[in-house]
């Protein structure tokens, strides 16, 4: 027999996990405070801070819409952890509806003076958003580091119809935007919506700039490098950290004739070792199988390994440039012939030789997608939907702290679990959305997960560390 009788039912039970997090960084109070709330205090059913609570809570959990709270309003758990169990009001429901939640929206493009206006009745001030992001990671970080790197990349969100902004981009090949996002390894610092038809690199300088001004202010002495790929070798972004004491670049560097002329010699030398290696296994391999080594050709580039060879070298461009910088080139030699990738960097030669440069300081680089991967499809940054592009930009801000959320419960919770290095989807679909009963008494409210539960070893332990920890701010 099924039905519907069983009572308060969640399959959101790690909520409580999210506002442990959220209480002990206060994320939802601090961008609550970026926002300026002119409704008649007397009217308000649904305070600023809890609504942004909601909007975060839900894009954690998975509910990417705001349709989605026309259901949630409704939902115990929810209304637990953001202590909103009953309605003051007759009509409404304990938690706001899609409707409410989209006033709040629009709070991006309105004026600081409201008067005049019906329905929207809140305003922002994203210079605070802005800075908050930094602060929280400077936060989390609890020490002043020796040295951090800063990766910049852009990603595509699609659009649909007539968007504010919304533009065709030769390189996604579709209508979209170009967000473009910097991290520090798994922490978020910057997320700036921009439309398709920009610059790859346009607004990067000032987002360096702002960001490294407000680090610089708590960690004097900390080393910074700034990384990304060929988008971002300009002059104005290189010669600004040139001239900053303690900040270096290491970005990638598009090929051309001049510089494929300059490593010519690099380039022979690889071929030889290659050709050399290749005859050696062809020596080997011609007596035991019988084949010729035109025969054995196909299978001979599968066995001989490449050859990898690095060079470092002085360069500068013809006009784009104001002086000349170090480039190291990584030069492949295979059986398709050679492959060659630069690197320009402010680092010399006796802080890091070409092959240390570009496995140890390039490369890692990649995995800033895995960040971008978590915030697009996991928190949901490319529900960038509404008509009005400051309204998407806030959209994106909203998925940025709600990956905030979950990086701070990965790195202050889970450190020592199996998920400590487990993707948002995973966290959310492991611990997150967790089946637990509701009760609800007059002196408490219990939470009841499932006696057998596979998770409850790592949920206890989670919740323990939170406790031991001491609140930010």
């Amino acid at each position: 027999m099924a039905d519907f009788s069983g009572g308060d039912i969640t399959s959101d039970g790690g909520l409580l996990l999210i506002r442990e997090i959220d209480e002990l960084y206060r994320i939802s109070e601090r961008l609550s405070a970026c926002f300026r709330d002119q409704r008649d205090a007397s009217r308000v059913q649904h305070e600023l801070k809890t609504l942004i609570a909601q909007r975060l809570y839900g894009l954690v959990q998975g509910y990417e819409d705001l349709n989605d709270h026309d259901d949630l309003r409704h939902e115990r758990l929810f209304g637990v952890v953001l202590g909103q169990l009953e309605s003051s009001h007759s009509r409404c429901a304990p938690l706001a509806g899609k409707s409410t939640l989209n006033r709040l929206e629009q709070a991006m493009h309105v004026s600081n003076d409201l008067t005049g206006s019906r329905y929207i009745k809140m305003s922002l001030n994203p210079a605070a958003v802005e800075a908050l992001l930094v602060e929280l990671f400077i936060e989390q970080m609890e020490r002043e580091p020796k040295r951090i790197i800063l990766d910049m990349d852009v990603t595509d969100d699609a659009t649909h119809g007539s968007q504010d902004g919304s533009a065709f981009n030769g390189y996604y090949q579709h209508e979209c935007y170009t967000p473009l996002l910097i991290f520090c390894g798994r922490h978020l610092l910057s997320s700036k919506l921009r439309p398709a038809n920009v610059d790859p690199a346009a607004g990067a300088l000032e987002e360096l700039q702002r960001i490294i001004a407000q680090i610089r202010g708590h960690w004097p002495q900390v080393t910074i490098i700034v990384r990304g790929d060929s988008a971002y070798s300009r002059d104005d972004i290189m010669s600004w950290c040139e001239s900053q004491n303690r900040v270096d670049f290491v970005t990638a560097h598009s090929s051309n004739a001049r510089l494929r002329q300059l490593t010519g010699s690099l380039e022979h030398r690889a071929k030889a070792a290659y050709e050399a290696q290749r005859q050696a296994v062809t020596q080997s391999l011609e007596p035991l199988l019988g084949q010729t080594s035109a025969e054995l050709s196909a299978e001979l580039d599968r066995l001989v390994p490449p050859q990898i060879w690095y060079q470092s070298l002085s360069y500068r461009t013809a006009e784009s440039w104001s002086r000349e910088r170090r480039l190291v080139c990584k030069l492949t030699y295979d059986g398709n012939g050679p492959h060659r990738h630069f690197v320009v960097t402010s680092l010399s030669a006796e802080q890091a030789h070409p092959a240390h440069l570009h496995r140890d300081y390039y490369c890692p680089r990649g995995e800033m997608e895995n960040r971008i991967k978590e915030h697009q499809l996991d928190l949901f940054s490319d529900r960038t939907s509404t008509h009005d592009f400051e309204s998407n930009q806030l959209r994106l801000w909203f998925s940025s702290f709600a990956y905030i959320l979950m990086q701070a419960l990965r790195l202050k919770a889970l450190a020592h679990t199996e998920l400590a290095d487990a993707q948002c989807g995973t966290i959310r679909r492991t611990l997150l959305k967790l089946g637990a009963q509701i009760r609800i008494s007059v002196r408490r409210i219990l939470v009841a997960f499932g006696s057998a539960s596979p998770i409850q070893a790592i949920f206890e332990a989670a919740y323990q560390q939170l406790q031991r920890l001491p609140q930010s701010g």
